[in-house]
């Protein structure tokens, strides 16, 4: 039974990626918005759903803090598990706009968390509102500034002029089979893993994880195959801001998140970091603005390591 959750997991997983990256296209045209911003919103707004979920709902059943290790966990799956992989599908070319903006408010997010937790080990309800309102500042100015890309890639001419009543269809379909999708992916997952002796330890810091990174996966696959990799790569940079931004300002605002464990600011945030960090040598190093085939299996590797680490350790 467990093979065939995981089975109907990565089939539903695969339906919801083709609907959003549809939806995302067509809002593309629709209202004349760069594919790069579309994935750093909608994209990555409805692949962030779980993370969200999860996270809200520990907080409102008294264990706020299990949102910490669900957002560093996942953005450091994004990073290196999905951008590797989505990079290993089709080289990816970088926009400017990735250095210039996203990619700092990427690290300045990530570093307020550090700091807001390094103060004293609490995410306060103040806090997260900052890290809610500096979301929102950054999502209008985002938005405001967002101009048609120059380079227009190759699409189906019937996405450009797409009803919006179907274009909601389909994101509604796309973020609910996502959903649906990584949630019986994971339960089978976790059940075929309990039952070959894997400690719920090493299943929470691991499966979970890729878990609720698996829609960011099956989002930027499918839309790098379908040559669509301005939004793979908006998807996670824009996944990763919404993690910290949105799923822990909003969770803290709900109920303050404690630091429960150690592990999370001597080492897990370290890796969240570094991960981020390496985005810009890479996409310099040796060939400028491309994240090849190459540095995706390098970031894959990477991630290896961190998840050997994992099991073979227990806790970093």
């Amino acid at each position: 039974m467990s093979i065939l959750w995981v089975i109907l997991g990565f089939v539903l997983l695969v339906v919801g990626g083709e609907f959003l990256v549809r939806a995302s296209v067509a809002l593309s045209f629709k209202f004349n918005i760069s594919k790069m911003v579309i994935g750093m919103t909608v994209v990555s707004f409805a692949t962030s759903a779980p993370e969200l979920l999860v996270s809200l709902q520990a907080a409102l059943s008294g264990s706020p803090a299990i949102a910490i290790n669900n957002v560093v966990g996942s953005n450091i799956a994004n990073i290196g598990l999905v951008l590797g992989i989505t990079a290993m599908v089709g080289a990816i070319a970088v926009d400017k706009s990735f250095y210039k903006l996203n990619w700092p408010v990427m690290m300045v997010f990530s570093i307020l968390l550090y700091y807001f937790l390094k103060n004293d080990n609490v995410l306060s309800a103040i806090e997260g509102g900052i890290l809610f309102a500096g979301l929102i500042v950054f999502l209008v100015y985002l938005i405001k500034s967002a101009k048609k890309d120059v380079v227009v890639e190759e699409v189906d001419d019937a996405l450009s002029t797409v009803s919006n009543f179907k274009i909601g269809l389909w994101l509604l379909i796309g973020a609910s089979a996502l959903y649906f999708g990584s949630e019986w992916l994971v339960f089978g997952a976790k059940d075929i893993a309990t039952s070959v002796g894997v400690s719920e330890a090493v299943i929470g810091v691991s499966l979970i994880a890729i878990g609720t990174s698996v829609p960011e996966l099956a989002a930027s696959v499918i839309a790098a195959a379908k040559q669509e990799k301005a939004i793979s790569l908006g998807n996670l940079i824009g996944s990763n801001i919404f993690n910290i931004a949105s799923v822990l300002g909003l969770t803290a605002m709900v109920k303050p998140i404690p630091v429960t464990e150690p592990q999370i600011l001597s080492s897990d945030i370290f890796w969240m970091l570094g991960f981020s960090a390496v985005l810009i040598p890479l996409i310099f190093l040796p060939k400028r603005l491309q994240i090849s085939r190459l540095k995706g299996f390098f970031l894959v590797i990477c991630y290896g390591v961190f998840m050997f680490l994992v099991f073979t350790q227990g806790k970093l």
